[in-house]
């Protein structure tokens, strides 16, 4: 199992560096960010933080495809694999919904899933060959050409998925591999293996060779009242980019949800904050100590014994993270910055052996 730092650039800049920095540090695998417009630009950042870093991979997780066309993200993605020397990968999805409502576009018409594996074959041809013809159902190029390479032979384009279960099979297919986001209980991932491993044998692959990852995610402050209102935050506004059946599979009812979703998608983030109470923090919880499954606490914990330790250090005990108010999720995390915690900070993304559910806390 492998732990990477995903951060949601929300920060000044020069404490977003600190943490890339103190990631690499630390013998974290990689550094992901939101490629979404309500954040600062993470490709930016991730150059910036090429020349201070040695070994940790940086990249996005997820840019959308409906946002950012796929050979931009090809050249964006050969141009950080030159400038950290290797060390560059990408994961794509169609985008957030609670984003895509905000352009005006309704993800549900945008053929979702044929996008995206259309855009990841647009990407791993120009990626790998530098020149694209293609005649696509969504994206259309002739002899189009980039003098971005990258160094690595095989730059990683794997793929996002919430929903399933045609999403987890498709990037297991198409992709080398699956970033999950924003499940909380075990039933969650093993509909998750279960899929990604009938994608990777339609493909002939072998699903240990996938990078299956899971945004586990979490917020912590000094004062536990800080923390739960920043969770309101995190629950709130990424519910909206969660499908009702993976709400389902966490023990949330959609309906229960839809005001929130409205608010947050007519922009008002004050009045879907408000309507996000402790009864939807608990939701997900309740569901997993009914069902016996172990809980998403004692796996923090028992993920921060293998992390690496500096007493200086906020240790990331596990997940994906964001920055800022619009950090993700309900445990806890401490961010590995000299600058110290704040409330809404999120942590780290967990990386596991295919076969096995992605989350610390299962075997």
């Amino acid at each position: 199992m492998r732990f990477s730092y995903a951060m949601l650039p929300d920060y000044p800049l020069t404490e977003s560096l600190a943490s890339i920095q103190k990631a690499d540090e630390l013998g974290f695998h990689a550094v992901y960010a939101a490629d979404e417009t309500w954040h600062k630009d993470l490709w930016l950042l991730f150059a910036a933080a090429a020349a201070s870093t040695s070994r940790i991979r940086l990249g996005p997780s997820i840019s959308g495809i409906c946002l950012r066309e796929p050979t931009l993200i090809a050249q964006a993605a050969a141009t950080l694999d030159e400038l950290t020397g290797g060390r560059a990968e990408v994961a794509v999805s169609s985008g957030n919904f609670g984003l895509l409502a905000q352009y005006g576009i309704d993800w549900a018409k945008t053929k979702p899933l044929s996008r995206v594996k259309e855009a990841v074959h647009v990407i791993r041809t120009l990626l790998d060959d530098g020149v694209i013809t293609y005649d696509g159902e969504f994206f259309k190029y002739n002899g189009l050409f980039t003098f971005a390479r990258p160094v690595q032979d095989h730059l990683p384009v794997k793929m996002g998925a919430m929903r399933g279960p045609k999403s987890f099979e498709a990037s297991a297919e198409f992709s080398d591999g699956c970033h999950h986001a924003l499940s909380y209980t075990r039933e969650a991932y093993e509909f998750m293996m279960e899929h990604c491993a009938i994608g990777a044998e339609r493909a002939g692959k072998n699903i240990e060779d996938l990078d299956m990852g899971s945004w586990v995610v979490f917020s912590i402050a000094e004062d536990s009242a800080i923390a739960k209102d920043a969770a309101r935050s995190m629950v709130g506004l990424y519910a909206s980019s969660m499908p009702h059946e993976q709400l389902k599979r966490n023990g949330v009812l959609p309906e229960e949800m839809a005001p929130i979703i409205d608010a947050i998608g007519a922009g008002d983030m004050a009045r879907g904050i408000e309507l996000t109470t402790p009864r939807h923090r608990r939701a997900a919880l309740d569901r997993r100590d009914a069902g016996g499954g172990r809980g998403q606490d004692q796996g923090a914990d028992r993920a921060d014994r293998g992390q690496p330790h500096d007493p200086r250090d906020h240790r990331c005990r596990a997940g994906e993270g964001a920055d800022g108010p619009r950090a993700r999720g309900r445990a806890r995390h401490q961010r590995p910055t000299p600058a110290g915690p704040r409330p809404g900070d999120a942590g780290v993304r967990l990386t596991s052996p295919a076969g096995t559910c992605p989350l610390p806390s299962c075997p």
